[in-house]
């Protein structure tokens, strides 16, 4: 055994030979001894209950004690009081050592055995109860609101849908394919009767204006008018359809009958 402040880097093996329980408990168990113990020293944190059968040999090995642990004190809610203990001596072998504040290093012992500890069958159901509880308590996301100082939006991104007021624009919208789909196409010739009416009230006209004033397919419309009109690539009527000149001669002359 190593003594004085001298010979820190020694390790105490007085206690070496000393059998050690090694025991892999759930976080609800170890946080309860914990807690007991902190509180007070000198109380017991649990009590373990060895269950043997008389009627067999003590080496007998295919009836080895039973363990079962009873803790003084639990957590609130579903937490399980009574645990079996599952031990086993098939393990590598192991040593427990421990530091001192001073930093002093020391053996306390070896693994004699190695338990598992799980819920007793009595208390599955409510282990159960807790392990779902604790689930549903990670899984569900925690809100926060947040007072924004500045309000007027400017520091935040457009999002997909959002109306920007200063982006609205007052021109009318162009007729959408969704629209064309809900017209109904007039006979061929009450359409073109229609058409001669509108360009003897003026005589050019965009396709916007003539899809607005017949109420009608956009495609059906573009069809009669290559048929009975021109369209200006250029000049002052530029991106207008007007009549074809024949058209517009049949039209003066039926004007005065």
């Amino acid at each position: 055994m190593a003594e004085g402040s001298s010979n820190n880097a020694n390790v105490d093996t007085s206690r070496s030979e000393r059998a050690v329980w090694l025991m892999k408990c759930p976080p609800v168990v170890s946080r309860s001894l914990s807690s007991s113990s902190a509180s007070d020293s000198l109380r017991p944190v649990a009590k373990v209950i060895v269950s043997l059968d008389p009627l067999l040999a003590n080496d007998d090995d295919d009836s080895p004690p039973q363990f079962t642990m009873e803790l003084a004190g639990t957590e609130s809610g579903n937490a399980p009081k009574c645990y079996s203990m599952d031990m086993s001596q098939d393990f590598i072998p192991m040593a427990v050592f421990s530091e001192s504040s001073q930093g002093r290093t020391a053996v306390e012992g070896k693994i004699l055995n190695k338990f598992d500890m799980k819920p007793h069958n009595e208390n599955i159901q409510n282990y159960g109860k807790l392990c779902r509880e604790r689930t549903s308590k990670y899984m569900t996301r925690s809100r926060q609101i947040q007072v924004i100082d500045n309000d007027n939006g400017s520091h935040m991104r457009p999002m997909p849908g959002m109306v920007i007021a200063s982006a609205v624009s007052d021109k009318k919208k162009m007729p959408t394919k969704g629209s064309d789909m809900k017209r109904t196409r007039r006979d061929r010739g009450e359409m073109e009767e229609i058409l001669f009416k509108l360009f003897e009230r003026q005589p050019n006209w965009t396709l916007r204006q003539l899809i607005q004033e017949t109420d009608q397919p956009e495609q059906f419309l573009k069809d009669l008018l290559k048929d009975l009109c021109v369209y200006n690539n250029k000049g002052t009527n530029q991106g207008t359809y007007e009549l074809k000149p024949e058209y517009k001669r049949s039209g003066e002359e039926s004007t005065p009958k």
